[in-house]
């Protein structure tokens, strides 16, 4: 069988990076990509280690183009994407949305923190949230509208997930310390994504009132059962991938260092995606680029009480383009590691 999608907004680095995982997707045809900016030239022009795809030619967004596809991937800026998913739902159309536009269940929550009214507030209640390790596995097999998670709250979900379940930890004092390369603030040209601004710095943004706060707090709430604020710290590294998120709180249990990593283990044993270390090992960036993995650490500093989950993932995989197409292959029963069983790029 043979699957095909089309891809809107594929001149960004999500959107070169779903063409770069679903070309290789043994089940998948490329019908089409667009990219207003380029319109009428082939992507390889706009990304050259994409040669090996001649035919892709970027196309203007024109929604009618999605007519014969199985799946539409939105890649678009946040704000854009509510325009163009409900008239691929009007068409029949299944859809995997990687913007903003869809996570955030309250209308007024959207609007408080991308300064905009939704236009498509009917759709925030259907939209599936699509972070399958998390539950909702089923509920993504019959959506319509998957809303692909962030790449800071994936990072910070699936190292909280265990702990909320088992009630494992005091709430109020949870701490979140995130770190991104420099591909998550996208390909638009910008004074602090320019080399000479990233380079051999390491700085916070954002410490208050970044984006990703109100998905977080939401999922997380979730999870807990009970109305959550965090405490959310984003800051930006030089190097074009990764994500490193490491969370602190007072542990409600009193368990040993192993006893913590179990449950975690417990958890995750299934999971094709998430791998839990050893104890006294610790995650890296680079030891999942350019894959779908997430892994995890645990640790227990006996001496102040306080426990520590750090978690790294590849933002533009796992907390972007690879999650995507982990939530396209659930959506059509093709198996949910269907081309994304490449291993991590290292050195």
């Amino acid at each position: 069988m043979t699957i095909s999608v089309g891809i809107f907004g594929a001149s960004g680095y999500t959107g070169g990076e779903l063409v770069r995982l679903l070309a290789c997707h043994p089940s998948v045809r490329i019908a089409f990509v667009t990219s207003e900016r380029h319109a009428g030239r082939p992507l390889s022009s706009v990304f050259p280690h994409l040669a090996s795809l001649p035919e892709l030619i970027c196309q203007p967004l024109e929604v009618s183009r999605a007519t014969a596809c199985d799946v539409a991937f939105c890649a678009l800026p946040h704000l854009a994407s509510m325009d163009v998913v409900p008239l691929l739902l009007e068409q029949g159309i299944r859809v995997v949305d990687l913007s903003a536009d869809f996570r955030l269940r309250d209308g007024e929550v959207y609007q408080a923190w991308y300064g905009a009214a939704h236009k498509a507030p009917a759709l925030l209640d259907e939209a599936v949230y699509g972070l399958p390790e998390l539950g909702s596995r089923s509920a993504i097999r019959q959506a319509r509208l998957v809303a692909n998670p962030g790449c800071y709250p994936t990072s910070v979900l699936l190292a909280l997930a265990p702990l909320l379940k088992e009630g494992a930890i005091e709430l109020e004092t949870l701490v979140i310390d995130s770190k991104s390369g420099v591909s998550g603030a996208g390909r638009s040209a910008t004074q602090g994504s320019l080399f000479a601004e990233v380079a051999e710095g390491f700085r916070a943004y954002k410490t208050v009132g970044h984006r990703h706060t109100p998905e977080i707090e939401q999922e997380l709430s979730r999870l807990a059962g009970i109305g959550m604020r965090v405490r959310f710290s984003p800051h930006l590294i030089p190097q074009s991938r990764g994500i490193l998120t490491t969370c602190y709180a007072r542990p409600r249990k009193t368990l040993t260092p192993g006893e913590w990593r179990e449950m975690l283990y417990r958890f995750y044993q299934d999971e094709p995606f998430v791998h839990v270390l050893p104890l006294g090992e610790y995650p890296a960036t680079n030891h999942v680029r350019g894959s779908n993995q997430c892994h995890l650490a645990v640790a227990l500093d006996e001496r102040t009480g306080w426990l520590m989950v750090v978690s790294v993932l590849d933002n533009l995989v796992k907390g972007a383009a690879g999650q995507a197409v982990q939530n396209m292959n659930i959506l059509l029963d093709l198996g949910e590691s269907a081309g994304l069983e490449q291993l991590p790029l290292f050195p």
